[in-house]
């Protein structure tokens, strides 16, 4: 029994290590970057799931997006923006009906959407990482590492104004560490 157990686990050791392996960055700047996007998918999940699903409809102002749609908005530009400035892809914006959609449906998206960018950080290669970008709205030349910046930046923005959201209906926000 004792070289069964031994077997098996010398086949699943290679497996496991390689499991293990694809889930580091291949660059100083993605390996350094990766902690950072994670705490801060982290909090942007953690803001979404404090607001009771019968205030995802609240809007402070007429003009305001829905907390809904705060949250798919994250969703959708965070796969736009990598897509279009850290890959080089030819994309435009697609963001689904937020009233279409549960709390359940919206935290899955968001958590799809993130994951998505954390494998592009994990499997970017430093060539990649070096190339420009022109940024849509200001025309400034970046490169596509800064891009990433670009991505974490705008998912914070959103994230502090869905904070809001949070206090004007009575709830905490989520404590923000680092």
């Amino acid at each position: 029994m004792k070289f069964l157990l031994l077997v098996i686990s010398l086949f699943c050791l290679p497996e496991s290590a390689s499991a293990q392996h694809d889930s580091i960055p291949k660059t100083a700047f993605t390996k350094m970057y990766l902690p950072v996007w994670e705490e801060g998918t982290k909090h942007c999940l953690d803001v979404a799931k404090a607001m009771p699903e019968e205030n995802y409809g609240y809007k402070p102002t007429e003009v305001s997006k829905t907390f809904a749609e705060q949250m798919v908005h994250i969703a959708a530009a965070n796969k736009l923006l990598t897509n279009r400035y850290v890959l080089g892809m030819e994309v435009k914006p697609n963001t689904p009906n937020a009233s279409t959609f549960t709390k359940a449906e919206i935290l899955e998206l968001m958590q799809e959407s993130f994951d998505y960018t954390k494998q592009i950080i994990i499997t970017i290669e430093q060539e990649q990482l070096d190339q420009t970008c022109k940024m849509y709205h200001s025309g400034n030349i970046v490169s596509r590492a800064f891009a990433l910046f670009y991505t974490q930046d705008h998912l914070a923005n959103h994230r502090a104004k869905s904070n809001l959201y949070l206090r004007m209906n009575g709830v905490e926000p989520p404590e923000y560490t680092w």
